[in-house]
């Protein structure tokens, strides 16, 4: 990964980009419901929504003008784009029309992705494209869960899983209609997939639209609650062993079998400042050898010679560039990095970072 921290007189890098939400979901769990209900709130007018033409369910009732083929307006003012080619293709129509002042200036984006959507392509469709990058940034994903038939569907597809382990936000849905018990069930197996990602109970899709839609970091200059609403602190550090006693190489290149096919959560803190040299070879070198596994990674990291810290994340073997925060939001410099990966044990990442000794304890003072 290559650093583009901004100088301390460089205009803000986060500023003036779209946020771009992503909203996945198994098929029948409610993604258009709650788009619907985010679309019907105050404030929400300024909105362009993107989904794709063999969505569960149309917003055909709400569409009264087609202002092209593949955009349109919908009631209350947003708009709508279909997608019939790609989503890298859609998102730069939207921008170019948008400046040449043939739509209107929406201020941020949904995207609907199908019921068997892989997010992490959806997210990768901005941060491997570095024109789109500079206009959108990536607010978040929100996954959608059933709570009637989502745990059958995380039992019998690997899309469930993978949509439930990348979020940023987990929605539950239909938890009227669904038993008490497998309510608690679907939530305590939820916490045990995504523990960094809140769970929000929506009845035909009511819900904070603030819950959905301010997640990402917005300023290089955050607050820390925005920052805590970005990486929550849940200090979920478990050991789980399994690589007890398997030398590092091979733990890289092999699999373990586990619960929930597998995937798992762990933050890794470091306290002691880093050279970013080491931290980017560090994760060049895991990404190379188990990118494919490496679902999600979010970090805050304290650099050598900065005086903020550095904003990391990524999905497997594609990473945002990085961003220089201005200032932390507090007294602790404490660096996590936070990782959901697939058959990756928190031992195997441990020992990795450890064997360049990022782990260690600082051998000097901070000067």
């Amino acid at each position: 990964m290559t650093r583009s921290g901004p100088a301390r007189t460089a205009p803000d890098p986060l500023a003036g980009r779209l946020p771009v939400t992503f909203i996945t979901g198994f098929l029948g769990s409610g993604k258009t419901t709650l788009i619907r209900h985010l679309l019907s709130a105050p404030g929400m007018e300024n909105i362009a929504v993107i989904i794709n033409e063999f969505g569960d369910v149309g917003l055909d009732h709400e569409l009264v003008q087609a202002s092209s083929e593949q955009i349109t307006l919908l009631a209350n003012g947003c708009l709508c784009c279909t997608v019939r080619t790609d989503l890298q293709e859609s998102l730069r129509e939207l921008f170019i029309k948008r400046r040449a002042g043939e739509i209107m200036q929406f201020d941020r984006v949904i995207v609907e992705t199908t019921g068997l959507a892989d997010p992490v392509a959806a997210m990768q469709a901005i941060l491997s494209d570095s024109m789109l990058e500079a206009q959108y940034c990536l607010n978040g994903v929100a996954t959608v869960i059933d709570a009637v038939n989502g745990s059958h569907n995380l039992d019998s597809f690997d899309e469930a899983l993978k949509q439930v382990a990348v979020a940023d936000r987990l929605i539950l849905t239909k938890t009227d209609i669904a038993g008490n018990d497998a309510v608690h069930m679907l939530q305590s197996r939820l916490a045990t997939l995504n523990p960094y990602a809140p769970c929000t109970v929506a009845i035909n899709g009511d819900i904070d639209p603030a819950v959905v839609l301010d997640v990402g970091l917005r300023h290089a200059h955050p607050e820390a609650a925005a920052l805590l609403r970005w990486l929550p602190d849940t200090n979920n550090d478990s050991q789980d062993g399994p690589t007890e006693g398997i030398p590092l190489n091979q733990a890289l290149r092999g699999s373990s079998q586990a619960p929930h096919a597998g995937i798992r959560a762990c933050t890794l803190h470091f306290d002691h400042p880093i050279e970013w040299a080491t931290l980017s070879a560090t994760l060049q070198f895991l990404l190379t050898l188990r990118g494919a596994d490496v679902l999600r990674v979010k970090g805050l990291v304290d650099v050598v010679g900065e005086a903020g810290p550095i904003v990391v994340q990524g999905s497997q073997h594609v990473f945002h560039p990085p961003v220089t925060l201005d200032a932390w939001p507090g007294a602790t410099r404490r660096s996590r990095l936070v990782f959901i990966t697939r058959d990756l044990t928190r031992e195997t990442l441990a020992a990795l970072f450890a064997a360049v000794d990022m782990l260690d304890p600082p051998r000097a003072s901070r000067p």
